[in-house]
Formats: C-alpha cells, sequence, structure tokens
C-alpha cells in the first residue's frame, strides 16, 4: 500500500500508475499523476522532484517525514497554495523551484509559508502570473536568498519597494514580463552581480549606476538609449547585452569597468561623424532630460566625443551586426586592444580601413559579411597587421580584389569567406595580373575558403598552389569548372571537403579519383545524367547528389569502397526509373549507411512520381515484363504460335491420309502384288 500525506493527511498516490524512482537520497516522481507529496518515501531523502504532476496544495503536513530535504522541485503542478506550515519541518530547504503554477491565488498565505525558510538560497516562482506587489510579498521575508527568478510572469512596473530586504541576492531573472519602468529597483541589492531584464517593454536605461553588477542582459526590449552615471568610479560590469533593441546611438558606458563583452546586434545604431551624403555631425550635442520626482537634471552629450568616451581597453567581443552603420569613428577600434571578435555583419559599410597604428594584434574573428564593402583598404608598412586573425568573412559585398600582400601580415589565417563578391583569383607567377584578383598563393595556414556565387569563368593556372585547402567551395559558379583543371593537383594531398553544387557539372568533367583524403563531396543542383565512374573508388563519408538528372546509381555501388565508406548520402530530386532499383534494395542493406532525404526520393513510372519503397504490384509486374530476357520472351511468344501449327498440321494430315496416299498410287503408275 502506497500511504500519503496531504493537506489532513489524505491518501497521497491517488492515480500514480507507478512508484518513484531513487538514486542514492534522490528522489524523482516526475509524471507519476500525484496530487499530494507521497509518505512512503524514504526519511533520508535530500532531493525531491515532483514535476509534471497535478499537486495543488502543499499542505501542512506535506513534508514532516523529509527533515533533510534540501532540495524541492513542484514545476508544472496545479499548486495554488502553500499552507504557512508547510515548511516547518523543512528548515534546511535551500532550493526550491515553484515555476509554472498558479500561485497568484493564495500569494499571501504562500508567503507566510516561504517566511519559515532561513536556509533558502535559490528560488524559482517563473510563470505563475505573479504581479510586481504579489512578488513584493513572496520575497519580503527572504534576506537569505541568493538567486531568485519571477520571469514570464505579469510585472510591469518596479519600484524600491519590491526588492527591499534581498540583501544577499546575486541573481535576478526578471525575463519575459511586461516592465516599461524601473525606479531605483536595485539600488538596495548592493551584492547583486547578474541582472536579466531581457524581453520586456524597456524604452530606455538611463542613470546606469550598479557599480556591483557583472552580468546585465537587457536585450529584446525597446531601448533606444543607453546612459550610464558619469563618474569615475570602477564598475565590475563585464558583459552587457543590448541586442535586439531599438539603440539610435552607441551606448554610453562606464569610463571604467571590466566590460569584455559588448552584444549590440540588431539595432538601429550608427555613427554621425561622417553620414553618407557628405554632411558631419561631429560637433552635434544632444541634451538628455531627466526626470526623477520633482527634479530635473540635463545632460549634453557630444554624438561624436563623449559616446566612445569609455575606457574600453579589456573588451574581447563587440558585436555591432544588422545596424545602419556607415563608417566608424577615428581611432574607435584603437581603444580596444583587447579586441579578438569583431561583428561588423549586416550593416551599410561602403569601405573598412587598417593601418599599423590600428593594428586590432589580438582580433581572431572578423565579420564584415553582407555590407556594401567595395573597398578593403590597408596600409601595409614594416608593422603587422591583424596578425593573430585567423576567421575573415568578407562574403556579399561588392569587392573585386584583396590589398596585395594583406595575408603576408595576416599569419594565422585559416577560414576565408569571399563568397557572393565579384572577386577572382590571381594565376601563376609570371603569368598576367592585370586584372584584379585576390592572392592565397603561398598562405600555408588557409585551410578552409569559400568562393560560393563569385561568378568564377575558370581557375587558370593553379591558384592554390603552397596552400593547405581542406575545405573549397565552389558552388554557384556556373563556369568555374570550364577549362583547365590542373588547380585540383595542388588539392590532392589535403582537400577533405569539396562542393561543386550548381556549377554545371556533367558526368565526365572532372576526375576526382585523385582527391584520395576527401571525405564530403557536394555534387547537387548540377546536370549528371550518369554516376561519376570516379567516385567509385574514393572512400567519402557524404556524398550529395541530390537535383541532377540520374536515372539510376551502379548496381553494384554499395559494395564499391565508396558504397563501405559512405555514412551520409543524399539523394533526392532525380529522375530514377523504377525498373532499375536494385541499387536502392542494396543501399537499404548497407551497415552504417544513412539517406536523410529517404523519404523525398522518388522514381518515374510513365508519367506517375512513386516511392522506390513502396511500389505497387501493377508497376511492379510491368516491370518484370521491361526487364525480362528478350530472347526468352520471343520464345515464350513463339511456343504456343509452333503448338498450333505443329496440331493443326497433324489433324490435317489424319483426315487426307486415305486421299493422300491414293494420290501418290496413282502419280506412280505401279500396281504392287497382293
Amino acid at each position: 500500500l502506497a500511504v500519503g500525506w496531504g493537506t489532513g493527511m489524505d491518501a497521497a498516490w491517488a492515480t500514480s500508475p507507478g512508484g518513484c524512482e531513487l538514486v542514492q537520497s534522490i528522489m524523482d516522481c516526475t509524471g507519476r499523476r500525484l496530487s499530494s507529496i507521497p509518505g512512503n518515501l524514504r526519511g533520508n531523502t535530500e532531493e525531491l522532484f515532483l514535476d509534471d504532476n497535478t499537486i495543488q496544495v502543499l499542505g501542512n503536513a506535506s513534508l514532516l517525514l523529509y527533515p533533510q530535504l534540501w532540495h524541492l522541485s513542484l514545476t508544472r503542478n496545479r499548486l495554488e497554495l502553500i499552507e504557512p506550515g508547510a515548511f516547518l519541518s523543512s528548515q534546511g530547504l535551500e532550493v526550491l523551484s515553484l515555476t509554472d503554477n498558479l500561485l497568484f491565488t493564495n500569494y499571501s498565505l504562500t508567503a507566510a509559508a516561504l517566511s519559515a525558510l532561513p536556509a533558502l538560497r535559490t528560488l524559482d516562482l517563473a510563470g505563475n502570473q505573479l504581479r510586481e506587489d504579489m512578488v513584493s510579498v513572496l520575497v519580503s521575508n527572504l534576506s537569505s536568498l541568493e538567486s531568485l527568478s519571477v520571469a514570464r510572469n505579469i510585472i510591469m512596473r518596479l519600484d524600491s519597494s519590491v526588492f527591499t530586504n534581498l540583501t544577499q541576492l546575486l541573481e535576478l531573472n526578471l525575463e519575459k514580463n511586461y516592465i516599461f519602468e524601473i525606479d531605483n529597483a536595485f539600488e538596495g541589492l548592493q551584492r547583486l552581480q547578474s541582472l536579466n531584464i531581457a524581453y520586456n517593454y524597456l524604452p530606455c536605461l538611463v542613470g546606469f549606476g550598479l557599480t556591483q553588477l557583472r552580468v546585465l542582459n537587457a536585450s529584446n526590449n525597446i531601448i533606444e538609449w543607453f546612459l550610464t552615471l558619469q563618474s569615475d568610479d570602477l564598475f565590475e560590469l563585464e558583459v552587457l547585452d543590448l541586442s535586439h533593441n531599438r539603440l539610435l546611438f552607441f551606448p554610453v558606458l562606464p569610463r571604467q569597468s571590466k566590460l569584455h563583452s559588448l552584444l549590440l546586434q540588431d539595432n538601429r545604431m550608427s555613427f554621425y561623424q561622417r553620414l553618407p551624403n557628405g554632411t558631419s555631425l561631429a560637433n552635434v550635442t544632444v541634451q538628455f532630460l531627466i526626470i526623477d520626482g520633482n527634479s530635473t537634471n540635463i545632460t549634453t552629450v557630444r554624438l561624436w566625443d563623449e559616446l566612445c568616451h569609455s575606457n574600453l581597453s579589456s573588451l574581447r567581443l563587440l558585436d555591432m551586426s544588422q545596424n545602419q552603420v556607415w563608417g566608424l569613428p577615428d581611432d574607435f577600434l584603437a581603444q580596444m586592444p583587447s579586441l579578438t571578435h569583431l561583428k561588423l555583419n549586416q550593416n551599410c559599410l561602403e569601405a573598412f580601413h587598417l593601418s599599423e597604428e590600428d593594428p586590432l594584434a589580438m582580433l581572431t574573428e572578423l565579420d564584415l559579411s553582407q555590407n556594401q564593402l567595395v573597398e578593403l583598404g590597408v596600409k601595409v608598412g614594416v608593422g603587422n597587421i591583424l596578425p593573430n586573425l585567423q576567421l575573415f568573412n568578407l562574403s556579399t559585398n561588392r569587392l573585386q580584389a584583396l590589398p596585395p600582400g594583406i595575408f603576408t601580415h595576416t599569419r594565422k589565417i585559416a577560414t576565408l569567406d569571399l563568397s557572393r563578391n565579384r572577386v577572382d583569383l590571381c594565376p601563376q607567377p609570371g603569368e598576367a595580373e592585370s586584372l584584379p584578383c585576390v592572392d592565397i598563393r603561398g598562405v600555408e595556414t588557409l585551410t578552409h575558403l569559400s568562393l560560393a556565387g563569385c561568378g568564377l569563368q575558370g581557375l587558370s593556372s593553379r591558384p592554390f598552389q603552397g596552400t593547405s585547402l581542406r575545405h573549397l567551395d565552389l558552388s554557384d559558379n556556373r563556369q568555374v569548372l570550364s577549362g583547365d583543371l590542373g588547380w585540383l593537383q595542388d588539392l590532392v594531398l589535403t582537400l577533405q571537403v569539396l562542393s561543386l553544387r550548381n556549377t554545371s557539372l556533367s558526368s565526365t568533367a572532372v576526375d576526382f579519383s585523385a582527391l584520395n583524403s576527401l571525405v564530403r563531396l557536394d555534387l547537387s543542383g548540377n546536370s549528371l545524367a550518369a554516376f561519376p565512374t570516379s567516385l567509385g573508388g574514393l572512400r567519402l563519408r557524404s556524398l550529395d547528389l541530390r537535383d541532377n538528372c540520374l536515372p539510376a546509381l551502379p548496381p553494384d555501388v554499395a559494395q564499391a569502397p565508396l558504397g563501405r565508406s559512405l555514412r551520409e548520402l543524399y539523394l533526392s530530386r532525380n529522375p530514377y526509373n523504377c525498373c532499375t532499383l536494385g541499387w536502392w534494395d542494396a543501399l537499404q542493406l548497407a551497415e552504417g549507411l544513412r539517406v536523410p532525404d529517404g523519404r523525398e526520393v522518388t522514381c518515374s513510372h510513365g508519367s506517375r512520381a512513386l516511392s522506390p519503397g513502396a511500389l505497387p504490384e501493377p508497376v511492379l509486374q510491368s516491370c518484370r515484363w521491361q526487364t525480362a530476357d528478350v530472347a526468352l520472351l520471343y520464345l515464350v511468344l513463339a511456343l504456343p504460335t509452333c503448338l498450333t501449327l505443329l496440331v493443326a498440321f497433324v489433324v490435317v494430315f489424319l483426315m487426307l491420309k486415305e486421299k493422300l496416299l491414293k494420290m501418290v498410287k496413282t502419280r506412280c503408275g505401279v500396281s504392287g502384288p497382293y
């Protein structure tokens, strides 16, 4: 029997279909259809998980048998009430999760129960339809709290009365509420280190002065301005996330901070020293009128000088992607000597200049993709520029060339993305180089190169000489395989991944047999009418043949070295013949081979498109006739006719036997003796 304790010592297991799972002192009763806490569990239980049940009330006697409990989770129940004496026997409770319940109904009584937990450190009240006044009551006596989550509630406004007594609080999560105003709500939280106010409706953050805060997530609001109190105090701030807002200007940051990650993605931010039409706003000032109660403060900010007045010497990550940046201020990046990751993609940049005075010596990743770049300016001298750069993304711009010798300074470059630019690769030394081109010859560290959609007309001579490319993307270049294919010889030893998608490849255009290191090959979107025989000896692990004109694969493809090594094969959108599917059946039996788009593979029979794994019987019969031996078929068809003629001859002969004999005798003219 399962004996339980509820509000009045009622039966606890209710309609539970089975028992809980015990691992050492951890009891897991998740999803057991419990309507109250079971009372037949081990008394030394320290952690109790009752998630995904139907408990509505936590009664005064519910936890009497579990005095050693320090972690209790009641997530996703129907909890409406925690009676005031429910935790009197569990004074050591440190972690309490009440996420996704209905605590708004009896929050004052529940608050009385929570106040009896002197050791409580972590409390999760997310998803309980709580207003700010309810939250204030629930946490008013929880001075021991270090982590509090009230995410996904209906909080709208915060002031100094909500978190008054939470003097030990280190982490506060307020995301996904309806907060539109914050009025000195966090000033009393002297130990607060992490604050999450993402996914709310805050229009601005003005007068930011939480010097002890290390992480601030204010993403996904409608913030237009971020202004820090201008003082010389050292801010502990390390991570500031203002992404997915409506920022108009670069945020006014603390003059002194430990900031290492600044996320400004997806805003409306621009710099206004120079506008696209040539107008300069370098000396324009903006006045902020800050009204706080009865006091009014006017702050004047020079758009250009003051916005970049902060000390950003410790900044390592700067993400300004998806903004409206036309250009960067003079010496803007020079303020960030420790920068390792810079993301400026999806902006309006037409030029980007680097110099020895602004070397970005620590930068390892630079993303300038999806801009309008027509020029990448590099002032090359005796010093190094981007000496530690490893990833350089220039895709989707209007570049035609890169500065000569740029890669002689980027000595660690490993990944270069030039896709969707109108660039060409420089030919072998000694040949004409009058046209703009990109020279990657001799860049030994380069392993990943993307030239997709660059309009390449063929790769003359040996543009990859001296490289160690492992990944090469030439997709969406319709004429890249025209002309001499000698450039492949420099990649034989190193190339592992090759994409020739949508390159007008025919079955005999390229001989792949020498690419013994290749493990992934994309031939999709071409005009292959037959399976390239040079693939049979390769030991690929992934092959993409989608969107071609293949009627079938070789019958022995599964037994070839290629079939034994393949682990991933894409085959859909080809006009396979339903009557020559022996190769398909063999692939289904191949061990370790996966066809991710197998459900999309179809074969043609007449005008019908059918699934190869479920051909109707009439189609199978039709295919048997089509694939039968022609000689045998003729024999089968001729045999009945021959037999019919033979029988007819015998019958005629028997019927005319006597007449025929007399006719013979008459013709011979001799009578025989009797």
